[in-house]
């Protein structure tokens, strides 16, 4: 792993942006000048491209956001293909703020929704609320993925009974702390919300925007968004089964 020089840590940081991307290189200077726009002024953040194994220009395009008046952004290189789970794992141990909010890389996922999401954070009076998930109400996907999705969140739903309608939207908001503190393994970002509640914490689903993919290719089809997500279910049920909850300190001193 190769990360660009960055300025100096800035204090204070509210939000870290993460997003994993891999041959994306005409979506993230578009994705980092929205990040710009709906952050820039509002919140102390930093926007964080994890370029998992690309072989196209993502990695200067990104550099390129950069210097085009973003010194908020950052890039962090795996020098091969790893995946979505361990890019946005990456991107979440170099993040320096103490909340990280996600996205898709195929600009699919609407940065205008990223306040909504923190603003849930931020305003709940619940201390166990570590985890707001985007809910997509409506898809702008091709047939074949809406139904892989639905089937899966279906199954997912059923089995873990984790109470989120969308488990696999990019968009979502989280404690960088309690995310850390999680095991890991491939493809578990499909699973946040059951393993956020198996640490104990509180998760809710807010409704958000879905576009249409206009730049690039899906790295995704039925073979590795369906089938593999159920496979690593059971596993998940199995670290549930073995979980011990952690209590928030601000519960511990109650």
């Amino acid at each position: 792993m190769t990360s660009a020089p960055a300025d100096s840590p800035p204090r204070g940081l509210d939000l870290s942006v993460v997003i994993p991307v891999c041959n994306e290189q005409d979506n993230v200077e578009p994705l980092a000048r929205e990040i710009h726009a709906v952050l820039a002024g509002r919140h102390a953040f930093e926007t964080i491209f994890v370029d998992d194994g690309s072989t196209d220009g993502t990695a200067p395009a990104v550099l390129a956001a950069r210097a085009a008046g973003m010194p908020e952004v950052r890039l962090i290189r795996h020098s091969k293909r790893s995946g979505q789970s361990a890019a946005v794992a990456t991107g979440v141990r170099e993040a320096r703020a103490p909340w990280v909010a996600t996205l898709d890389g195929d600009g699919q996922n609407d940065p205008a929704d990223i306040p909504k999401l923190f603003d849930a954070v931020r305003q709940s009076s619940s201390p166990r609320l570590r985890l707001v998930m985007g809910n997509r109400t409506t898809r702008r996907d091709t047939w074949l993925r809406r139904l892989s999705s639905r089937v899966a969140n279906g199954v997912r739903g059923g089995m873990l009974k984790d109470g989120t309608p969308d488990t696999g939207c990019g968009i979502k908001v989280f404690d960088r702390g309690v995310f850390m503190d999680m095991p890991r393994f491939n493809h578990m970002h499909r699973f946040m919300p059951a393993l956020f509640q198996r640490e104990g914490f509180e998760v809710i689903s807010v409704p958000v925007n879905h576009r249409e993919r206009t730049r690039g290719t899906s790295k995704y089809g039925l073979h590795n968004r369906l089938w593999v997500g159920i496979v690593d279910l059971f596993g998940v049920m199995w670290l549930i089964r073995r979980a011990s909850p952690r209590v928030p300190a601000s519960e511990d001193a109650a």
